[in-house]
């Protein structure tokens, strides 16, 4: 048993008799409904010693479970191994939701305590009308945390910086001023924005909070009259000061959202009930009015400056996985030892040489053999492994320049490949080519297309559970929406300007990880009288690893297709690599 999560749940347990609670749930997730969160807002990863990016805690006063999706069924049955925590496999069948699970097993007339800053309105609702069918009542004041982690970190306190219209495209005057047009479109006086992302975009500003995600603690609240970003007075200096009231922007301090909000005159003040928390929604009382931001679509096509700096940045980006490469396999020739965390280190490496490099974009991940089928792996001490000269080497990574953001995903063969793996792989690459290469009508979703990157699988029996798209920021949140692609219904079109990542898998617990990884940028691809049409641009430059494909199982497009792109990547990073760099990466993109 493990004796530090037994004794953190025991005393979590303590306080719930204290405060008549018979079950809590802990979410992965803070105040702004973020997905990558600061450590103080690590909780459910204190209490159950899991640390993957999504899952939340159900504990009880005799039970504990935890909730996680596909990407981490494998990771979390290992590190809640040894604890009481039963994992429950979100998104199967079988599994029920943690609604349903709770109200089966709370008793009639029992509390259920949450901390309402971290429920959204629509998911502190759904909660409570599930539980209250069965006279079960949810409590939003529960909040025991700070009794429990005694040294629990911080909030982050280092400095906003300027995100430099040069690299944005437009000023934080002008975002405002067409947030203000909309609202008043609309009939509303205001917003308030909680989401961290939304913010940073909004004001042209950038922090250090979130590992890999340049974005500040903060709340906006936007009108007409006047604008308030609430965060801490430690964070902004007189330089920063200045830049905002320029931009008609007054700061408060963070802790004092609520009672600005519970002292508004009348007001109907817009707020994003999915991404605003349900102390929060509380706090406006009736000056409340619920419904979609105008941010996310603003801040997700991209302006021409963003999309040219993004090409910028995959040129750089591609550059320094050629170098990183030619060092890894260097190093495998020489049989000098090289493990997972070797291969992050050397991208890393690679990637910080480039000019307006920033920070890694994620937590690299290089999974390698059985560890490449652990979708989001992140190799520890314990767990990493040394490349032998065979096998497959799963490798996702990318970066934050101050021009664009990357995330990309190659899998390499360091031997000479098996049949299954050429035939996994292949399988892979023909839904990526296939996404990659649909034209489409306006005002196409992404779950439409979704199936056009899965047909070859599901022809083999085979599927992936998690998402082939996400949408991706601009030196912001590699998760971004509000696009995505994937078998789940969204309603926000694939719109010109956005960008999303193309990147079907196929994993095969305890042998290997496949997946394949390009972002694409929304175009216009024609017109006719049916209307308007759009296509992908392909923004990555790395080629695919020419070992593995099965050309028997490839149509002449496909390999037309591989041998353009081919071509695309030499032509686009030779200028930035010296000629022996120029001769291996021609090498490796050779038409097939």
């Amino acid at each position: 048993m493990n004796a530090t999560i037994a004794s953190r749940l025991e005393a979590l347990r303590n306080q719930m008799k204290i405060n008549g609670i018979y079950a809590t749930v802990i979410p992965q997730i803070d105040p702004h409904q973020s997905e990558y969160i600061a450590a103080h807002w690590q909780v459910r990863r204190f209490l159950s010693g899991f640390t993957g990016s999504a899952g939340d805690l159900v504990v009880t006063l005799d039970k504990a479970l935890l909730w996680t999706d596909s990407r981490y069924f494998i990771q979390a049955a290992r590190q809640l191994d040894g604890t009481e925590i039963t994992l429950m496999k979100d998104g199967l069948a079988e599994t029920p939701s943690i609604a349903q699970w709770l109200a089966t097993n709370v008793p009639s007339g029992q509390y259920v305590g949450i901390d309402g800053m971290l429920f959204s309105h629509v998911a502190f609702n759904n909660l409570a009308q599930t539980l209250d069918a069965h006279s079960i009542e949810v409590v939003t004041d529960f909040s025991p945390i700070d009794r429990i982690w005694t040294d629990r970190p911080p909030l982050p306190q280092d400095k906003i910086f300027i995100h430099d219209i040069k690299y944005a495209g437009q000023s934080a005057e002008d975002k405002i001023s067409a947030i203000v047009d909309n609202l008043k479109a609309r009939g509303l006086d205001a917003i308030l924005i909680s989401a961290l992302d939304e913010i940073a975009w909004t004001l042209n500003i950038r922090g250090t909070d979130v590992s890999c995600n340049p974005v500040a603690t903060s709340f906006l609240f936007i009108s007409a009259k006047r604008s308030t970003l609430f965060i801490d007075p430690a964070k902004t200096d007189d330089a920063t000061e200045a830049y905002l009231r320029n931009a008609g922007v007054v700061t408060a301090p963070y802790d004092s959202l609520l009672q600005f909000l519970e002292s508004l005159a009348q007001q109907k003040v817009l707020v994003d009930e999915a991404r605003t928390a349900e102390r929060i929604c509380s706090a406006l009382g009736p000056n409340r009015r619920y419904g979609s931001s105008p941010i996310p679509m603003l801040k997700g096509c991209k302006n021409d400056i963003q999309v040219e700096g993004t090409r910028a940045a995959m040129e750089r980006d591609g550059a320094a996985l050629v170098k990183a490469f030619i060092e890894i396999e260097n190093r495998l020739a020489a049989a000098e030892p090289t493990t997972e965390i070797t291969v992050a280190d050397i991208l890393q490496k690679h990637r910080a040489a480039q000019p307006l490099y920033f920070d890694l974009s994620f937590d690299t991940i290089a999974g390698y053999a059985a560890h490449g089928a652990i979708v989001h792996y992140s190799a520890t001490d314990e767990t990493n492994a040394t490349l032998q000269p065979s096998g497959l080497l799963l490798i996702d990574s990318g970066a934050q320049y101050l021009d664009g953001t990357t995330d990309i995903t190659r899998t390499i063969a360091l031997g000479t490949p098996t049949a299954q793996e050429k035939s996994d792989f292949t399988l892979v690459m023909k839904g990526h080519i296939a996404l990659g290469t649909a034209i489409f009508p306006e005002g196409t979703r992404g779950a439409q297309l979704d199936a056009l990157a899965r047909q070859f699988l599901w022809k083999h029996g085979l599927s992936y559970l998690h998402g082939t798209g996400h949408g991706v920021g601009h030196f912001l949140n590699v998760h971004e929406g509000p696009q995505s692609i994937r078998l789940n219904e969204n309603p926000t079109p694939l719109t010109p300007g956005m960008i999303t990542s193309n990147e079907p898998g196929i994993y095969r617990e305890g042998v290997h990880g496949i997946r394949c990884e390009n972002l694409v940028l929304t175009v216009p691809a024609f017109s006719t009288e049916f209307g308007r049409f759009l296509k992908f641009e392909t923004l990555t430059l790395f080629p695919f690893d020419r070992n593995l494909f099965d050309l028997s199982m490839m149509t002449p497009d496909e390999i037309r297709w591989v041998n353009e792109y081919h071509a695309t990547v030499y032509a686009r990073l030779a200028p930035h690599l010296s000629t022996d760099e120029q001769q291996w990466l021609r090498e490796r993109t050779l038409p097939l």
